[in-house]
This record gives C-alpha cells, sequence and structure tokens, in this order.
C-alpha cells in the first residue's frame, strides 16, 4: 500500500496564529505556496471549500497551471453544482492537466452556514442522502459510453452524456469525509479514500472498521484511509512541546482576530476531536488537542508534537491500522511546508518502505 503526502494551499497567509494582512484571494502566496508544495515532495494538495470564500475549482486550475506534476484535491458540497456540470468540469482539468485532478466531497455538517450557499435541505441524513444520488450521477457522466437516465429523490437526469471523459481510468479518484454514520454508509458506497481527521488510535480503528464494512455491504473493497493532521517539529522533543505551547498561547491571544473561535454548531468531526481532546492534551504517543479544545475543532486542529524521526514513527502507526494517506499542513503554513519536505516526509517514505520490505509487502 503506497503512502501519499496531501497539502494544503490556502487562499492568503492565514492560520490560527497568522492574522491576515493581504487580499482575501492573494495569487502570489498561492503561487508560491503551490510550488513549495511540489518542491518539498508534497504529491497533491487540497482546495478547501466554504460558503464565503473563492472558488476552489478555479484556484485549482491556477496551481494546476503553475506546477508540473502536483495533483489537486478539490473540495465541493454537493447541493450547489448539477452533478452532471461538475463532471465535466472536473473531467475537462483532468484532461488538460494529465490526470492531476481529484475530487474532496464535503457534505457540510453546519446547516446555518450552508444556508449561504441557498441550501433547503437541514437534516443531515438527508444531506448525505443527497451526496450519494450526486455521486452516482457523477460517476455516470464519467464512465457511461451511452446516454443514461437516472431518477432519484434529488437528481433527475434525462439521456445525460458527457463527451469529455476523465484521463484518469475509470473517473476521478474521489476522497469522502464525514463524522456520522450517513457519512460512513456514503463512503463505503461511494469512496476511493475515505477522510479522518486526526483522531487517536482507537478512534481510526473504530472509523476504518465500520468503513469497511460499509464498503462491504455494497461489495466493493475497502476504501482507502486519510488521515489530516497538523505536525508541530523541532529538533528535540523539549522544543517541540515548547513549540506547541507558543502556538496555543499565539492563537489564544489571537482569537478575536483571526476568527478561529468555537462554533455555534459542532459537527460529527469535530465532536469526535473534541472526545480526544476530553481524555487529555497529548493522547497515545504524541497526539495534541489543545487547539481542537480552543476552537472548538472547526478544523483539522489535533497536532503530532516531536522531532521528524518521532512524528514519522506515529505515522507509521497509523499506517499499520491502515491509512496510507496524510494530510498535513502548519500553523505556519509556507515554511511549516517547506520544513515537512526537508525531513518529515522522506523519512516517513523511508520508515513505511522498510515496513513494507519486512512483510514482503508490496508498495501498491
Amino acid at each position: 500500500m503506497s503512502v501519499e503526502f496531501i497539502g494544503f494551499i490556502a487562499n492568503s497567509n492565514a492560520s490560527e496564529t497568522i492574522v491576515r494582512q493581504g487580499p482575501v484571494l492573494d495569487p502570489a502566496y498561492i503561487e508560491t505556496v503551490a510550488k513549495a508544495h511540489e518542491l518539498a515532495g508534497f504529491d497533491r494538495a487540497l482546495l478547501a471549500f466554504h460558503s464565503t470564500t473563492p472558488d476552489a475549482l478555479q484556484i485549482a486550475q491556477h496551481v494546476l497551471t503553475i506546477t508540473k506534476k502536483l495533483k489537486v484535491m478539490i473540495a465541493q458540497r454537493p447541493g450547489f453544482t448539477a452533478p452532471t456540470l461538475l463532471a465535466r468540469q472536473l473531467a475537462t482539468l483532468d484532461q488538460l492537466y494529465g490526470g492531476r485532478v481529484s475530487l474532496h466531497v464535503i457534505t457540510g455538517g453546519n446547516a446555518i452556514e450552508l444556508r449561504q450557499d441557498g441550501n433547503t435541505v437541514d437534516d443531515k441524513d438527508e444531506r448525505y442522502a443527497r451526496t450519494s444520488e450526486f455521486l452516482d450521477v457523477v460517476r455516470l457522466e464519467w464512465t457511461s459510453e451511452k446516454p443514461f437516465n437516472y431518477s432519484g429523490k434529488h437528481y433527475t437526469v434525462e439521456n445525460g452524456f458527457s463527451q469529455v471523459k476523465p484521463l484518469q481510468q475509470g473517473g476521478i479518484y474521489t476522497f469522502v469525509g464525514g463524522g456520522s454514520d450517513a457519512a460512513i454508509e456514503v463512503s463505503g458506497k461511494h469512496a476511493d479514500t475515505f477522510a479522518l481527521w486526526g483522531e487517536s488510535y482507537a478512534q481510526v480503528r473504530d472509523v476504518t472498521a465500520r468503513v469497511r464494512a460499509a464498503a462491504a455491504k455494497h461489495g466493493r473493497p475497502s476504501p482507502r484511509f486519510s488521515l489530516s493532521v497538523r505536525p508541530i517539529l523541532a529538533d528535540t522533543e523539549e522544543k517541540a512541546w515548547q513549540k506547541a505551547e507558543h502556538i496555543l498561547e499565539r492563537a489564544t491571544a489571537l482569537q478575536d482576530q483571526t476568527g478561529y473561535r468555537r462554533p455555534n454548531h459542532a459537527t460529527e468531526g469535530a465532536k469526535r476531536l473534541l472526545a480526544a481532546a476530553d481524555q487529555g492534551a497529548r493522547i497515545d504517543k504524541r497526539l495534541w488537542t489543545e487547539i481542537a479544545k480552543l476552537t472548538g475543532a472547526n478544523s483539522n486542529t489535533t497536532a503530532l508534537v516531536g522531532t521528524p524521526e518521532q512524528v514519522a514513527e506515529v505515522f507509521g502507526d497509523y499506517y499499520d491500522l491502515g491509512v496510507s494517506h496524510f494530510l498535513i499542513r502548519g500553523f505556519d503554513p509556507l515554511p511549516d511546508a517547506i520544513d515537512y519536505g526537508r525531513e518529515l516526509i522522506p523519512l516517513t517514505r523511508e520508515l513505511i518502505a522498510k515496513r513494507q520490505a519486512v512483510r514482503g509487502e508490496a508498495a501498491e
């Protein structure tokens, strides 16, 4: 099972510890971060979706234009673009840029935010039902060699067909995320990779088992699994924990300016991170939960703290639990991405390759 590193390209320089100074959409920053990810050895980078931010699809196209190998992971929410249209948009990009496109499906757990885009389906399980239909249609658009009909509760298509197909055989690689039971069921049916936030070993065992069972119900092989976490690195463990405490102090002091505050509504994924935080500030070997606790876990806010070798070892532990994709970003995004490329990424690849060799496993 091959290992993959996924980065994160924001629209401007901001985080829980950095107050944005420039424009909301900063092309120079996006270009610099994209090129830094490619040079650092990341396989792909996530472009996020929120109801008030610049369009991820167009930013992804810009990233693909200025890079040569870096893949993009384009977050989209079902319900706001017709699935036939999005399928053709993504297939077109995939053809233009050599198969470097992937889709990250986010159904959305905060009904208040979703209404900013005109959502009228407040029931979360019903939104996931819509997501499942959405992905049914998207997949048909990518793969059907003749016009197709589709009749569902949320989508009806008559004689749907796309002349342009993805360069990737079988359709564009699809990530699905979510913390609810409904999300698990949709992932079992549709996901190539199921996206977890940075959870404890026990939580990862639980979720991966449930996703595998859901896939089996649909007669599918298990999806792969992705873990999203914020590495905090230093050349000694003591310095790394000191760095973590400084990050917490700065994030606390800047909450009003950055906007990273506890939301009015916690998604199921956030509830899982907060449940881990309730167990303590440090979980397992070096999973640190204080930023999740501070912000209400309104994004992937758990961290792994230690030297590059120590964090690589934890990635190896997660790999042994079935995780093959690691979505990593820092609290100082650009310097941290460069730093990860110096040691953490190559050390992790080397460690996992050695484990594969000992077990006689193939890399793919």
